[in-house]
């Protein structure tokens, strides 16, 4: 349905709207604006690389891009001179340079075995001590000794007539880690004066207030 519109005599300037049948009212018509278009930029043309360029590049170089000069450092350009002459750059791939081969770990020759010294057959008179089996003797009968007992007897034979503090064999026998006193000495060479036996108890002698030595039998 549409409408018309007529002029009345007693207001000329107002219209009758009346409606005319078998016409649609037509809509205005709304027309999307149309979207703006993007500029494409330029991409400005390059010359390849020239032959004096490509001769001189080493082996296994190449050029891979030819890059304008609206994109080369400012800096460059300014010590080069493009405001006189236009210029253009070239991207060139150069092959990263091997690294040097290791020098090779000197090997240090295996070291010589040590050989044992030879078995000496224990005195059938004395004390003997054996540092190699860790075994003493008392008169050629093989005395039954703990590890300190041991060190003990070994430190005092290797250094006769030689006065040892209490600290001194502390620290030798039992080691600078140990938490001890001299008592502990005392203790340990009460114990061996008893497997040496009567005969030998008394070559580990006492020096009072100092420590002991070992004074071997005449």
């Amino acid at each position: 349905m549409s409408y018309a519109a007529t002029a009345t005599t007693s207001t000329p300037h107002l219209r009758a709207v009346r409606a005319l049948p078998g016409l649609a009212p037509t809509a205005p018509e709304h027309r999307r604006p149309a979207p703006a278009r993007q500029a494409v930029p330029t991409v400005p043309t390059v010359a390849p690389a020239p032959e004096s360029l490509l001769a001189g590049l080493q082996d296994g170089a190449a050029v891979v891009a030819a890059l304008p000069q609206s994109v080369l450092p400012q800096g460059l350009l300014a010590q080069l001179g493009a405001a006189n002459s236009p210029l253009v750059g070239y991207l060139v791939l150069v092959p990263a340079e091997a690294p040097a081969p290791a020098a090779p770990t000197p090997v240090a020759a295996p070291a010589a075995p040590v050989a044992a010294r030879p078995f000496t057959r224990p005195a059938d008179n004395g004390i003997s001590v054996d540092l190699d089996r860790r075994n003493a003797y008392v008169d050629g009968v093989l005395l039954d000794l703990t590890y300190l007992e041991f060190e003990l007897l070994a430190h005092l034979t290797e250094h006769p007539h030689r006065v040892h503090t209490r600290d001194q064999l502390v620290h030798t026998v039992w080691g600078y880690g140990h938490v001890g006193d001299g008592r502990t000495v005392d203790v340990h060479v009460a114990r061996l004066r008893r497997k040496l036996g009567a005969a030998y108890r008394d070559t580990i002698v006492t020096v009072r207030r100092v420590g002991y030595k070992y004074a071997p039998a005449a």
